[in-house]
């Protein structure tokens, strides 16, 4: 049988979870229809699920059709914990992306676009409650060819109707219909495969209508992968169950069998393939089977085994940094358990203070705050609080600059020369090489560029780390007696921090914040007040679109985490609970109030001992400490930029 790996995604309460109870019941793998409203669905085993009425954890369920057989991979419906929907999109063959025909595309259906095209997986989409009086097919698909792609196509029985729209996708394809009349089914296969169409399907999952001819649809459009025969998987969740650590791996090569040795040393003593909540015991699983191990430490979501490369740092990034209230429980037992979560959770980024005898957690907004005090109740009986949510800011800068750290203390020597260069919005830190064999050798080199990917560089306005950054190793001296690769760490971390100090002082570095892309919905009458309040929070707003008969008036714009993340309660007071705010994580820009917010976090970065900017240099048989702005003075590599080169970079590179 053809095997594929299928998730599914949508904006919460678009019935996400429903449609996925109604493929397995109507391909026979569930005898009983279950729903989320009765907290007896399939997919939403768990007790916190059952009383949210939501999906908080993704699981694992099969069904066949036909010739088909899928692995679906079901996935949590909040923007709250988007981080763990993105853990599965990157093992995926095949997504199907639910829409409600009532709401249309909402803010976070539009973050699961985008992310379905960062990783690149070909999408199914389902319409569903179309049996509601408000559902307009036309109306839906006009706007999902708008909004996200003209390839967007309603898929019937066959695809004979649409051939021509589907041959509008491609030029060569268009070519080859206009000549012959008519497209190959495996044309249309490819088609899809390569994001070029997105076939659309319509129907209500609750009384399942629509689900036979999804189904129906995967079994004949889908087409299994190819694999290497060599032994490759990808790590996409990390689980705790009844004292087990679960390793959720897909494999993406080869196959992978019992007391097999992974990691070094570790032996594979079992191997699970799960269904709900139930699971069989393989002795062998083989290239796109998803399979969980149990026991395996040093394991982690995003992960590479064998030949397949660790993944990609992760698209959805929390903004909000809460201080745990322990309440009467010991610290040291909650961040035991918090670093347990942690490994379910790499996003939470758990951070323990020594000196201030605080942990610190990162979080997406309220709903997952709720959920993990909820999660540490029930599982742990700990029943802890959390002060009041700081905002977690970054740093970037504007401007070129040729960074120096030396590394000389008595038998040791290194010098490093980077090249810091502003990077395009979200690109995080990049690193490169441009730099002679001649002038620095190839293990040096390699050392250099190890040290700046092996740890998080922080900022000199308030400490944040650092991103949309490019990094050049451009020149440096090693010593054939004395250097080590310890010395080429101490100059590579010394280099980025004295780069940020020497723009700090020309007001190169920049200070960046989290942003929301809101929508509000409010009565046309309470329209003044909003953008009045938009306004007042350094926010923006398109034209207010009054269209219509309901007497609503809908706002779309942009506006600080920090002025809005609280305006929610504002919303309903003024509206009297009429109101809707919905809010989505836009990225990082320009901190709106940068001078404020420096002054009050005081940070001091030569104090910053673990980051120092200051170098090491050696005299009279010892070593002493030259301060950041001395630095370039004393180097004993000459600079490959001088201030006129920097500036025209900064002039060709077209960065303002």
């Amino acid at each position: 049988m053809k095997h594929i790996v299928a998730g599914i995604v949508a904006h919460v309460d678009a019935g996400k979870t429903t449609l996925s109870e109604g493929l397995l019941y109507q391909s026979g793998a569930l005898r009983q229809l279950g729903r989320v409203d009765n907290g007896d669905a399939f997919l939403d085993p768990d007790d916190l699920e059952k009383q949210r009425g939501i999906t908080i954890f993704s699981h694992q369920a099969s069904f066949t059709h036909g010739d088909l057989n899928v692995t679906l991979l079901d996935t949590p419906g909040h923007v709250d914990l988007a981080s763990q929907t993105e853990q599965v999109l990157s093992v995926l063959d095949y997504d199907i992306l639910v829409v409600s025909a009532t709401d249309g595309i909402q803010g976070y259906t539009r973050t699961l676009w985008r992310l379905l095209d960062h990783y690149q997986v070909p999408t199914f989409i389902f319409v569903n409650k179309m049996d509601a009086d408000t559902a307009d097919r036309d109306r839906v698909l006009a706007e999902l060819q708008t909004v996200f792609s003209a390839g967007c196509i309603a898929f019937g029985d066959d695809a004979t109707a649409a051939a021509e729209d589907i041959a509008m996708q491609d030029d060569t394809v268009l070519e080859q219909y206009l000549d012959a009349g008519e497209l190959s089914n495996e044309t249309i296969r490819s088609m899809i495969q390569q994001r070029q169409v997105f076939p659309c399907y319509f129907g209500a999952a609750l009384k399942l209508d629509g689900v036979d001819a999804l189904m129906a649809g995967l079994d004949k459009w889908t087409q299994a992968p190819t694999y290497p025969t060599e032994f490759g998987a990808k790590v996409f969740k990390i689980s705790h169950d009844k004292g087990e650590r679960l390793t959720w791996l897909r494999l993406t090569g080869g196959q992978l069998a019992t007391k097999a040795v992974l990691l070094g040393e570790q032996k594979v003593n079992q191997l699970r393939v799960y269904d709900g909540t139930k699971y069989v015991v393989k002795q062998t699983v083989t290239a796109g089977d998803v399979c969980a191990i149990p026991n395996l430490t040093d394991t982690h979501p995003g992960q590479g085994l064998g030949s397949q490369p660790d993944g990609r740092t992760p698209e959805i990034q929390p903004v909000l940094n809460y201080t745990l209230d322990p309440k009467d429980h010991d610290i040291h037992d909650c961040l035991t358990i918090l670093r347990q979560l942690e490994d379910e959770d790499p996003q939470l980024h758990v951070a323990w203070s020594s000196q201030l005898q605080e942990i610190r957690v990162q979080i997406m907004g309220a709903v997952q705050l709720e959920i993990l005090q909820q999660i540490l109740r029930d599982r742990f009986n700990l029943d802890v609080g959390f002060g009041e949510g700081s905002i977690l800011y970054k740093e970037t800068i504007s401007q070129p600059v040729e960074g120096v750290g030396h590394f000389e203390p008595l038998r040791h020597y290194a010098e490093v020369h980077l090249l810091m260069e502003p990077a395009p919005r979200g690109s995080g830190v990049t690193i490169a090489a441009d730099c002679s064999l001649e002038i620095l050798g190839k293990n040096w080199q390699h050392q250099v560029l190890s040290n700046l990917r092996a740890k998080e560089h922080l900022g000199v306005l308030v400490g944040a780390p650092l991103t949309d950054v490019k990094l050049t190793l451009v020149t440096g001296r090693a010593s054939i007696v004395h250097s080590v690769g310890g010395d080429f760490r101490e100059a590579t971390w010394r280099a980025v921090r004295q780069g940020l100090m020497m723009l700090r002082d020309q007001g190169g570095d920049q200070l960046l914040e989290p942003w929301y892309r809101f929508r509000l919905e409010v009565g046309q009458d309470q329209v003044g007040r909003a953008m009045t309040d938009i306004q007042k929070m350094h926010g923006s707003f398109e034209t207010p679109d009054t269209a219509g008969d309901s007497g609503l008036a809908t706002l779309t714009g942009v506006a600080p985490v920090s002025e809005m993340q609280d305006y929610a309660q504002a919303v309903n007071a003024y509206t009297h609970g009429q109101g809707q705010l919905e809010c989505l994580i836009d990225g990082y820009r320009p901190c709106h109030n940068a001078d404020e917010v420096v002054a009050a976090q005081d940070y001091a970065p030569v104090a910053d001992l673990p980051n120092t900017p200051d170098s090491v240099f050696c005299a009279h048989g010892a070593g002493y400490p030259v301060p950041w702005d001395e630095v370039p003075g004393m180097a004993h590599v000459d600079y490959a930029y001088s201030a006129t080169d920097l500036a025209q970079l900064q002039t060709d590179r077209g960065i303002k």
